[in-house]
């Protein structure tokens, strides 16, 4: 069994509250606008971490982080991008691709919308944890946390901080 954080859109901030929670994962996930990779490493210092690089970021991070991050946590399927839409609006750039090959858990941020949607059609989890850094219009930070079992997602919580 596997402990998931999961976060995105930090825009350079990450504080004490947020990495409290990092040191109680097992793999922090992270989905994208990084801004300064001292939030990255910030992470690292204390857990893996498995990211994308988003809008944002600098040639810095996309030379660390892909576009697309895919692969299997446990026995699931997980693919992260940063711009990838939600169920019945998937991003052009990926809309067909997944279709082809839909994994198991889809997540993307850029929103700042969190979000947390089954696509029937594909048999699929959406997850956008939202927004944990201070930067954007939202009014609440968040971040998601579950457990990945064999093939079992399980515990999803929401994690919520003033902005």
């Amino acid at each position: 069994m596997k402990k998931i954080l999961l976060l995105s859109d930090t825009h350079s901030y990450i504080d004490d509250a947020v990495l409290k929670y990092v040191k109680q994962a097992d793999e922090v996930w992270h989905a994208g606008d990084i801004g300064n990779l001292k939030v990255t490493d910030a992470i690292k210092a204390l857990k893996p971490l498995r990211g994308v690089y988003g809008n944002i970021d600098d040639e810095k991070a996309r030379l660390e982080f892909p576009l697309d991050n895919r692969f299997m946590c446990e026995g699931v399927d997980v693919w992260i991008t940063h711009i990838g839409g939600y169920p019945n609006k998937y991003n052009v750039r990926i809309r067909e691709m997944i279709k082809e090959n839909p994994p198991r858990i889809f997540i993307s941020g850029h929103s700042h919308i969190l979000k947390v949607m089954p696509d029937k059609k594909l048999n699929l989890i959406h997850m956008n944890p939202g927004a944990v850094g201070k930067q954007g219009f939202h009014n609440v930070r968040t971040m998601l946390r579950f457990t990945i079992d064999g093939k079992k997602i399980d515990n999803l919580e929401v994690i919520e901080f003033p902005s």
